[in-house]
């Protein structure tokens, strides 16, 4: 007897990315976060802090390249799962923490010429065009990225990273230039998410429950839970 009907199952689709995650170190804890949550998304970390600042990748027509071999290939993956050629071919938000990665243009040692002989900065050099435009130039390409995501027509969201400070940055300036990142990211028309005022204590810095055990830079899973929230709150 012929039965009318297959009597297996197809596997199911994939559900369709919400977002695509690309950045540094600190898109992990949001990957993790997503993934937990069963949260469909692209991509994730594809370098680390120090690589998303200057000269890093290169133009090629709409899409971009980024020097790196292996940067190129974590991107060319996160594209893959997405369908999309090139970016300018991606049709969901793109989610991203290029240039704040602020422990690394708060070197100490990147800093110290600007001190006063008494160690101090200049009063209000943290604050003047002078400070703005070094840390600018600093990030310059990680800005050049967010414009040219915004220029494709991209929904772009720029998520801060952890107020963590490790021993080798001046906290003064980590405060002071991750200032200045947020406001040129912002300027792009890219949305900034900001949770300070969630994650972190009197002192300005990360609360205790929020940093990953055994690490002087990073946020943990709840960290990247609160980040999570916010997006899916924003409508990814």
């Amino acid at each position: 007897m012929t039965t009318p009907y297959s009597t297996t199952t197809a596997p199911a689709r994939p559900a369709a990315a919400r977002f695509l995650l690309l950045g540094d170190s600190h898109a992990g804890p949001v990957g993790r976060a997503a993934a937990a949550a069963r949260v469909p998304f692209a991509g994730g970390p594809i370098g680390s802090g120090r690589d998303f600042t200057a000269g890093f990748y290169d133009p090629r027509g709409d899409d971009v390249v980024f020097r790196d071999p292996e940067t190129e290939t974590r991107y060319r993956a996160a594209l893959d799962e997405l369908g999309a050629p090139g970016l300018d071919r991606v049709t969901v938000p793109l989610v991203c923490t290029f240039g704040f990665s602020a422990h690394f243009v708060a070197t100490t040692e990147n800093w110290r010429i600007y001190r006063t002989r008494g160690g101090a900065f200049p009063p209000g050099f943290l604050d003047s065009p002078v400070f703005d435009a070094l840390v600018r130039a600093a990030v310059r390409d990680a800005l050049a990225f967010y414009a040219h995501a915004r220029r494709l027509g991209l929904r772009v969201l720029a998520v801060m990273g952890p107020q963590r400070v490790p021993g080798m940055s001046d906290r003064e300036v980590f405060m002071a230039a991750q200032e200045c990142v947020r406001r040129a990211v912002a300027e792009l028309g890219v949305e900034v998410v900001d949770l300070r005022a969630r994650t972190t204590d009197a002192s300005g810095l990360q609360r205790p429950e929020l940093c990953e055990k055994d690490d002087i830079i990073h946020g943990n899973l709840a960290f990247g839970r609160i980040i999570l929230a916010e997006l899916l709150d924003r409508g990814l």
